[in-house]
């Protein structure tokens, strides 16, 4: 049950929490978030003077267009200034911070037997050796190096090794499939593609380089012969000569292509002069799903992406330095890239690195790593925490959860109910949630509590962070004032924003900015209550949000379409228990072609080979037509209401064929069941 926001619990933060925090109470945000937007370049040049700089900037803080009548859209950081990612998140700390023998990272594998510890003078050292074993193979500033790797140590040292030498990196996460894996190598045009032998999920083994190399078979087959270099990490097996391997996995070996990763950083030296980059240099390439159904590879640049992620971990998570902190979400997707590596590492924070599963070997897995390495700052998905609920309290019984602090939640809004059982339950009454709404393109939080300074209500993301500036408009582009609902934007840029589409600025500049001249557009819908409070309320585009992995209709409904039995197809999101959303697919079959267990069996399996097993279907339903405006456009606002079996659908005259309702809701019960 929704509770009326007039009885609405306000949840205060801690009086132990604010003593030493970083934004000790509302009125000292208010004062921040004031000069933050007043005086940018004074607020955004503190930041910076915390960072080693080989050049200083000579032009202004921020400079930006997001007016397309007035000309190319753009943001520009620093210009001028020239620095080394890589080196602001480890030279500085273990040269000039004196943290070198610090713990970076716990890494605690799928099985709790497998564990180590990453000292920062430790990942220095290994970063430097892969940063001269991708030099020896020919990679140079601003060449694209792929990462396909499962949540190892080894990937954080490949990203951090191509930010030292100036490569462009593009992570692609490592549940997508080998279609989606060449996608976005083919479109990055990577040089070097790094991979492992295989990586278990539970107890499901998966051979990652079995898929890596259909991957870049593909990539031939279409006529890009880019990659020349595939990096292996013996993750899970010892190979043979001959190329098998232990562990049941089969480790396909192509000798004049493949490389073992052992083998070469072993003699490689642990010392390699930092790129000197120019601020506005690409970092790394990070593709999304696009609503055409093609991924889109959002561009990240260097000084900006530094100075935001670094500002928003250390404040919205209030950290300090005998924190353990823990993001439970993967590198393959932005919260791993601005809340694994670059905004734990630029703060010199310790945190966890977890390859496994929250219910492998048992539902109280992440209970049992909490109390093992005493987390003060647990940051995860609202899907993780639904399905940790169906459990109950008994499993967190069995381990002493004390030294948390603060909790935080991402991916996708959280509903009231699960925010106070991860309040209460995880967070025994006293840990603030910070509930935080970014996307890959923000680069880093946009609307988020501050944990000692923000009165919360569960299931709002409640107010701006620093130099960000938000509204909420109608569909003619009109800004809303006071309690209201419409499309969420912002006005101006901060550090960290998406610079471009790789390859495509005229798609950025369509995507982003073309709706509603001189805002940056979201795609997200929003409201505002009566103190101010910001609430998100899903994707206004064609986009769906499952388990907090972002996928496009138009990505699913192609995949779809490539089976020989279907005519059309259209996906809407239903709710989830768990998920947060489902998908629900409707099909229409080409003439004679029968509807059956089989056929559903096999749209599934389609999706699952062209995306990932992310986006498989929950309900794919057999629809004779679909209902459609006398335009022939898709009316995918009846699609959903039949999806959730809500029979009040409002005004149907612009259907071309109203009868096409009542048949499609008689259906339904088939695909539901």
């Amino acid at each position: 049950m929704v509770v009326p926001e007039s009885q609405e619990k306000m949840y205060y933060p801690p009086v132990e929490l604010q003593r030493n925090a970083h934004v000790p109470d509302f009125n000292s945000y208010l004062v921040m978030y004031k000069k933050s937007l007043e005086n940018p370049e004074a607020f955004w040049r503190e930041v910076a003077d915390e960072f080693f700089w080989k050049k200083p900037a000579t032009g202004p803080m921020l400079q930006h267009n997001f007016d397309m009548t007035k000309g190319n859209i753009f943001v520009n950081c620093m210009e001028g200034a020239k620095t080394n990612m890589c080196y602001n998140v480890l030279d500085r700390h273990v040269k000039e911070g004196k943290l070198g023998e610090k713990v970076a990272y716990y890494w605690e594998g799928n099985s709790p037997d497998h564990h180590m510890t990453i000292t920062y003078r430790q990942l220095l050292s290994h970063v430097c050796r892969c940063a001269n074993v991708l030099k020896q193979m020919g990679v140079k500033r601003g060449d694209r190096v792929s990462i396909y790797l499962p949540m190892i140590p080894e990937l954080i040292v490949t990203m951090l090794a191509c930010a030292r030498i100036g490569a462009v990196h593009s992570i692609v996460f490592a549940g997508f499939s080998s279609e989606s894996l060449c996608e976005r190598i083919m479109d990055a045009q990577s040089s070097v593609l790094v991979t492992a032998d295989g990586v278990y999920r539970g107890e499901k083994l998966i051979n990652l380089k079995q898929i890596s190399d259909e991957a870049l078979e593909k990539c031939r087959e279409k006529g890009s012969s880019g990659v020349t270099t595939c990096l292996v990490i013996k993750h899970q097996a010892q190979r043979t000569r001959t190329g098998t391997s232990c562990n049941k996995l089969q480790t396909p070996w192509e000798s004049e292509r493949d490389v073992w990763w052992d083998e070469v950083m072993r003699d490689s030296p642990d010392e390699c002069e930092p790129e000197w980059m120019d601020a506005e240099d690409p970092l790394f390439i990070l593709y999304t799903s696009g609503s055409t159904g093609k991924p889109k590879g959002v561009v990240h640049t260097v000084a900006g992406y530094l100075l935001y992620t670094s500002l928003t971990f250390r404040y919205v998570f209030d950290h300090h330095p005998d924190d353990v902190y823990w993001c439970t979400a993967d590198i393959g997707w932005i919260t791993g890239h601005s809340y694994i590596t670059y905004g734990p590492l630029a703060n010199g924070a310790t945190s966890v690195l977890f390859e496994g599963l929250p219910v492998h070997p048992h539902v109280g897995r992440f209970w049992e790593i909490i109390e093992k390495y005493k987390v003060t700052k647990f940051y995860t998905a609202p899907t993780a925490i639904r399905l940790l609920m169906k459990y109950g309290q008994e499993p967190l019984r069995k381990y002493d959860l004390s030294s948390l602090r603060i909790l935080g939640t991402v991916g996708e809004p959280i509903n009231p109910e699960a925010w106070r059982w991860y309040h209460e339950v995880v967070g025994q009454g006293r840990c603030p949630v910070v509930d935080t709404f970014w996307q890959t393109e923000t680069g880093g939080h946009v609307l988020t509590p501050l944990p000692a300074a923000t009165p919360l209500k569960p299931g709002s993301a409640t107010f701006p962070f620093f130099g960000v500036e938000p509204a909420i408009l109608n569909e003619h582009g009109e800004e809303l004032e006071g309690v209201t609902e419409g499309y969420l934007v912002f006005r101006k840029p901060w550090p960290g924003i998406m610079r471009t589409i790789y390859k495509n600025q005229e798609l950025f500049e369509n995507t982003y900015f073309r709706k509603f001249p001189g805002f940056y557009v979201t795609g997200d819908g929003c409201r505002r209550d009566k103190d101010g409070y910001y609430w998100i309320t899903g994707r206004i585009d064609d986009m769906l949000n499952v388990s907090g992995h972002l996928m496009s209709t138009a990505e699913v409904e192609a995949a779809l379409m490539l089976h020989q039995s279907v005519s059309e197809a259209a996906v809407v999101s239903r709710p989830h228990k768990v998920k947060g959303e489902c998908l629900y697919c409707f099909v229409t079959l080409k003439d004679s072609k029968e509807f059956n267990c089989k056929l559903v069996e096999d749209l599934k399996r389609l999706v699952r080979e062209k995306i990932g097993p992310i986006a498989t279907p929950d309900f794919i339903q057999n629809a004779p037509a679909l209902p459609k405006t006398r335009s022939g456009k898709i009316m995918r606002r009846i699609l959903r209401q039949i999806a959730r079996n809500e029979k009040d659908l409002g005004d149907l005259s612009t259907l071309a064929d109203p009868k096409v309702v009542e048949v499609l809701f008689n259906q339904r019960s088939e695909a539901a069941a």
